[in-house]
């Protein structure tokens, strides 16, 4: 399979996550601001995981930049982390129809753990792929390092929906932040490659 192939898959795959995500949105049968904030719960959900899809888009498309030949092991890490995104309708949709209750937020937050392993694990597969001390290793170290950070703000999102959902946003919004800009040290080591 060549590189093109698998990333117009996985971005195949990514566009549909988020028509379904839009597809959700229930126009209200009212003519009313009212009938608009009855649903902002819905709105917001669909906001982050819109935003966190993007996130994981942007990311994707860095790291399969340094993919120079496809195996079968790249091609089920990648299944792994498509899956896992694909699960992220289910979860917003859950989390916003029951406005953000911990337990819906929780397995949200758990979603987005699972995202991130597969993609760590992605990333670790790729790297075996490449000569350990160049540019490009140290580039994807740093990347490892802010996929470590995740893990755990995402395990401490789970951890505090059961008691505060606000506070597991919060932690899966610094998450976003974390990763909102795709890491330029790796666009930086491929030309010095």
């Amino acid at each position: 399979m060549t590189k093109s192939r698998l990333e117009a898959f996985s971005d195949g795959v990514l566009a549909i996550i988020i028509t379904i995500m839009v597809l959700e949105l229930k126009v209200p049968h009212e003519v009313s601001i009212q009938a608009l904030l009855d649903i902002y719960h819905v709105f917001v959900s669909y906001v982050f995981s819109f935003v966190f899809v993007g996130i994981y888009w942007g990311n994707h498309h860095h790291l399969l930049h340094t993919v120079h030949h496809v195996t079968p092991k790249i091609i089920w890490a990648n299944m792994g982390l498509l899956f896992f995104l694909s699960l992220i309708p289910f979860t917003t949709a859950w989390m916003g129809e029951n406005e953000f209750e911990g337990l819906t937020v929780a397995l949200y937050s758990l979603n987005l753990l699972f995202c991130a392993v597969a993609f760590y694990i992605l990333q670790t597969v790729i790297m075996a792929h490449h000569s350990h001390g160049t540019a490009l290793i140290t580039a994807l170290k740093k990347q490892e390092k802010k996929g470590m950070l995740s893990l755990l703000l995402y395990a401490l999102a789970i951890a505090g929906a059961f008691f505060y959902p606000v506070l597991s946003g919060i932690f899966i919004l610094i998450t976003v932040v974390i990763w909102i800009i795709p890491d330029k040290n790796i666009e930086r080591a491929l030309r010095e490659d």
